[in-house]
């Protein structure tokens, strides 16, 4: 779609006297990559939900593409991170589940975008460094932090993070003030604002603490939901801080002068959580964790004034297909990404057409795993035993009758498929998708931070603060 050269000099006077733009074809869009951390499908003013107002969120969604049915790449947080930043299913990359490592062998949209002249950065969280436990600043010569995913720029934490959090800002821990979504937001805002006067495109990846556990709220905030339990008002005070800096971060976009040509893409890492009221996913069946549609369907939106009209699509899309949108968008050629790459462009939604997907949007997780195809799901139930069932979800979007005895011949091709499709992923996994054919000898395996010996000068100062407080001392 877009082209990194320069465009004939005729070409460029045709568009000078046929668009009052100053966007012409060549120039390449700003991309954000914006996810929030377990916000359920229905945790959005847009699809009525009965006590959270997302104005913000609400905005996006009238002048973007809203993706009705979008999936995580996973139901738990990692491993969507993961398929961000590669294209692929989660479990190829390295990253089956949450807490474990991007193997440096995977080739990630950073590193493509940064080989064409993008500026990159990171701000949030980021989890793909083998760190469990709550978020901690990320060491400036960790070799699984951003910077060796192709982020220049960053200002991160391994895992969710609260209010006044402490962060790394490439390497130096500052404690920083304001909620999560506050803090990443200005912060992205500040690399963005460098990057328009540098003249570089930029490709800023916010990924918010909110609303994950340990729910901590403004009391602002929290105040909105005073007919709830304490609880549930802080976890939807978090949402409402959380919205709150979406609109923070377009309304600068505008004063920038850069919205047009900047591609902004907004998603939840995976379905919403189960003790939580109103509920985080009505009507879907299960949470997170589970591959069931309210632990994988997630909201979405993306916005681009100077090429999507605002409109909304009942096509299956998933974090799978962000790269290779990207990719599609910027016509980067094939070998940026690594194979067999599991995502789809779907740059043919932003034109009200239909993408082409063959085999569907695949899931292993632990022992279950899905295949979704339009309105069918197969559903793993246990992978070892074999048991799968089939879901109509355009009759039954609740996922309560299997329909597989109904429409045998559909359950078998799709049975088929996927099993087919999860072999190549047993083969990635072995590390035969990488030129050496296998995976590094030092690839790490997750591990509690508290137990990492870099963090262990600094257990006795973080003891003292509430979201370590508990960790630590239960790890002594």
């Amino acid at each position: 779609m877009y082209r990194n050269r320069t465009l004939p000099v005729l070409i460029v006077v045709a568009l000078f006297f046929t668009s009052c733009s100053t966007r012409v074809e060549d120039v390449p869009p700003n991309i954000i990559l914006l996810m929030s951390d377990d916000q359920g499908w229905a945790q959005t003013g847009y699809y009525n939900h009965p006590v959270l107002e997302t104005p913000n969120l609400d905005a996006m969604a009238e002048n973007g593409l809203r993706l009705d049915r979008f999936y995580a790449g996973a139901p738990v947080c990692s491993p969507t991170r993961a398929s961000v930043l590669t294209g692929r299913a989660p479990g190829r990359t390295g990253v089956p589940s949450h807490g474990y490592a991007l193997r440096l062998q995977e080739k990630t949209i950073a590193e493509a975008l940064r080989a064409e002249g993008y500026a990159t950065g990171h701000y949030g969280k980021w989890h793909l460094n083998a760190l469990r436990g709550p978020g901690v600043p990320i060491f400036k010569d960790d070799p699984y932090g951003p910077a060796a995913s192709g982020f220049e720029r960053w200002v991160s934490v391994t895992n969710f993070f609260e209010i006044d959090p402490l962060m790394s800002d490439q390497g130096e821990f500052r404690e920083m003030k304001g909620t999560s979504s506050e803090v990443i937001v200005q912060k992205a805002l500040e690399f963005i604002e460098k990057s328009k006067e540098e003249g570089k495109p930029f490709l800023a990846v916010i990924w918010d603490g909110s609303p994950h556990r340990p729910w901590l709220a403004l009391s602002s905030d929290s105040a909105k939901f005073s007919s709830l339990e304490p609880k549930n008002q802080a976890h939807y005070g978090e949402l409402a801080a959380f919205d709150r800096s979406v609109g923070i971060l377009r309304d600068r976009l505008r004063e920038l002068g850069v919205e047009e040509n900047t591609l902004l893409w907004y998603c939840s890492d995976n379905g919403g959580l189960p003790d939580v009221t109103p509920s985080s996913v009505a009507p879907l069946r299960g949470f997170k964790g589970s591959v069931w549609e309210g632990g994988l369907r997630v909201p979405a939106i993306i916005e681009w004034p100077a090429e999507i009209k605002p409109g909304k699509t009942s096509f299956p899309a998933s974090t799978m297909d962000i790269f290779p949108t990207i990719m599609d968008i910027l016509d980067l050629p094939g070998e940026v990404v690594t194979d067999p790459v599991d995502g789809i462009s779907i740059i043919p939604l932003f034109r009200d057409r239909v993408p082409d997907r063959k085999l569907g949007i695949p899931y292993r997780y632990t022992n279950r795993g899905a295949l979704i195809r339009q309105q069918y799901k197969l559903v793993a139930t246990d992978l070892s035993e074999g048991a799968f069932e089939l879901y109509d979800l355009e009759k039954d979007p609740v996922e309560t009758t299997d329909v597989s005895g109904a429409f045998p011949e559909i359950f078998e091709e799709m049975k088929s498929a996927y099993l087919e499709w999860t072999a190549s992923v047993d083969a990635s996994v072995n590390g035969e998708d990488y030129p050496e054919g296998s995976v590094r000898a030092d690839h790490p395996e997750p591990e509690y931070w508290m137990r990492d010996p870099r963090y262990k000068p600094y257990l006795e100062e973080w003891v003292n603060r509430p979201e370590y407080e508990k960790r630590i001392r239960r790890m002594k």
